[in-house]
């Protein structure tokens, strides 16, 4: 492919690369590729890859649940991909340089590295225990990643993006930024609404201008690369178009951060250093690429933050462009959670922890909250009461109340043991093609990132399970000894509708999913209705306890 004027763009020149890769080994290398080329002219479906990364948090203080959001989004979508048969590579981390960094450490008596070991655990804790299932969780002061962005510094430097200047602006520490009055929200920062202040003195620059063109063209020519819409409007209309301005990407007023090779007085500004934790953890290096890399990169999704688009949807393009590697394929910028309809803040005293609502709630319960309120366009709002009132409609009710009331009469009628007598009535047709469709429409709401759809799907089905069972009344078959077939053909319906939820719930809610397979005692994972199954059936017992809501909480 090339771009018009004979010259190869950088995607076909990134593509020759993993050719390379692919045929180094002389013969071995060929045969591998001839056999993967026979295999895809014969349809064959081969192994399917698909990486996911999300923001690097900071290590500033521990995170609320509102940051918590992100990883709990994004794994849901890896796992669900996993579920699609996708070969998956989820990666997070911690994003631990910065004056701020340095200044909470210091304010405790303790070394910014030990700080950043606290916060960073703290972090991977309360990712695990939402059971988020990364494959790998990175940190800015790992060496090797260190070393890498040096040398990626030094890179840019050599080709002329990079270059040494003065700066004086007007500068936001929390943030880590710099401002424009113009900028300024009521004299204050326009991200988080603190003080600034005047901060003079060397840095170098990296040429933003020099690529704003080939940025802004990039985004009109791949219109799924920035998702939602309105974020895509938001960089173009607010950030390109008016003019980006040159970039400070190194600081001479404090020592924590990566140091930049040519100039030791000077560190990594922390953007440079932060947003290149995405390549230099997946085997990037300046002058040769592991094969890994090849594999992974690019990104097929970014996830992040609408706070931070300016960085992951402006800058981490452009630094990539200048080290001629291609983007990522699409990077979602979500919503936030906001604390009765406000945004969460320790100074307004409105925040909320992942671990002190797990403790409370249980992880699959909170799990849903932030998977299902958030819509993909707009913020989503949380209360200890909005959170109650879900658990006791939906996980409580739909739910737990579906699967105890029929795990209970198949024990009770039947003694556990069910098959399908496949005594069908009219009723029947459109429950059955119900449990059949949501394969296609989970899929399709995944596939636009509409995860709070794709969770509507699934208990949509459950609604129309407890429909069944009021509108087929089992109790009422069990009292004719000549209904017995009948009332057997419903339960296995029931539990058929019970088993192919489970599985699709089990990317939302792991925990949940994989209990109500167990009561279910049943082990087939197919996406459809099946009608030979045999059901032995466990014991039932409750997923979800309903909330007394009169108490005082």
């Amino acid at each position: 492919m090339e771009d018009g004027s004979g010259a190869k763009t950088m995607t076909s020149r990134y593509e020759e690369k993993r050719m390379k890769i692919m045929k180094k080994g002389g013969t071995t290398g060929l045969l591998v590729l001839l056999f993967m080329i026979f295999f895809w002219k014969r349809g064959e479906n081969m192994e399917k890859k698909y990486s996911i990364f999300t923001a690097i948090a900071y290590t500033s203080a521990k995170p609320h649940i509102g940051n918590t959001y992100e990883i709990v989004l994004a794994d849901a979508i890896a796992r669900f991909k996993r579920f699609q048969g996708f070969q998956v590579y989820f990666q997070t981390g911690t994003d631990e340089h910065g004056e701020k960094i340095a200044l909470n450490a210091s304010n405790i008596g303790i070394t910014p590295q030990e700080y950043c070991d606290n916060i960073s655990q703290e972090i991977k804790n309360i990712w695990d225990l939402m059971n988020t299932s990364y494959d790998k969780f990175v940190r800015t002061t790992d060496k090797r990643h260190e070393e890498i962005v040096g040398r990626i510094f030094q890179k840019l430097y050599e080709q002329g993006d990079i270059y040494l200047s003065k700066y004086e602006g007007l500068y936001c520490i929390p943030c880590e930024s710099f401002f424009t009055e113009s900028q300024l929200v009521d004299g204050k920062c326009p991200d988080c609404g603190r003080e600034v202040v005047i901060k003079s003195e060397d840095a170098y620059f990296f040429k933003m201008s020099k690529y704003q063109k080939k940025l802004e063209d990039y985004i009109e020519s791949h219109p799924d690369f920035i998702e939602p819409e309105s974020r895509k409007n938001e960089i173009i209309n607010n950030f390109i178009r008016p003019g980006l301005f040159d970039l400070c990407v190194s600081r001479t007023s404090f020592d924590w951060g990566v140091k930049v090779p040519m100039n030791e007085k000077h560190v990594v500004y922390v953007w440079l250093d932060a947003l290149t934790n995405y390549i230099t953890n997946v085997g990037y290096d300046v002058a040769a690429p592991s094969n890994e890399f090849y594999q992974i990169w690019p990104a097929d999704l970014h996830v992040v933050g609408k706070d931070i688009i300016r960085f992951h949807m402006i800058y981490w393009p452009i630094f990539l462009m200048a080290l001629d590697l291609p983007l990522p394929k699409k990077i979602y910028g979500h919503p936030w959670l906001l604390m009765n309809n406000d945004k969460m803040s320790k100074s307004k005293g409105n925040v909320l922890y992942a671990d002190d609502l797990v403790k409370q709630y249980g992880v699959d319960a909170i799990r849903y909250y932030l998977l299902h309120e958030i819509p993909y366009n707009h913020d989503g709002n949380i209360t200890l009461s909005l959170i109650e009132e879900r658990i006791n409609s939906d996980l409580a009710n739909v739910l737990g109340n579906l699967v105890n009331r029929t795990i209970t009469m198949g024990q009770k009628y039947f003694q556990g043991h069910i098959q399908n007598p496949n005594q069908i009535e009219e009723i029947d047709h459109l429950f059955l093609a119900k449990i059949n469709d949501l394969d296609q429409q989970v899929i399709l709401h995944m596939d636009k990132l509409e995860i709070g759809n794709a969770i509507d799907d699934i208990f949509d089905l459950l609604r129309a399970s407890n429909k069944y069972i009021d509108e087929t009344m089992p109790w009422i078959l069990a009292k004719n000894e000549e209904k017995q077939d009948r009332l057997e053909t419903v339960l296995y319906h029931l539990l058929e509708s019970i088993r192919v939820s489970a599985i699709y719930l089990s990317p939302f809610l792991p925990e949940t999913g994989q209990k109500m397979l167990c009561q279910l005692n049943q082990k087939n994972d197919s996406r459809s209705f099946e009608s030979t199954l045999k059901y032995e059936l466990n014991q039932p017992e409750i997923l979800f306890q309903r909330i007394d809501l009169s108490k005082d909480r």
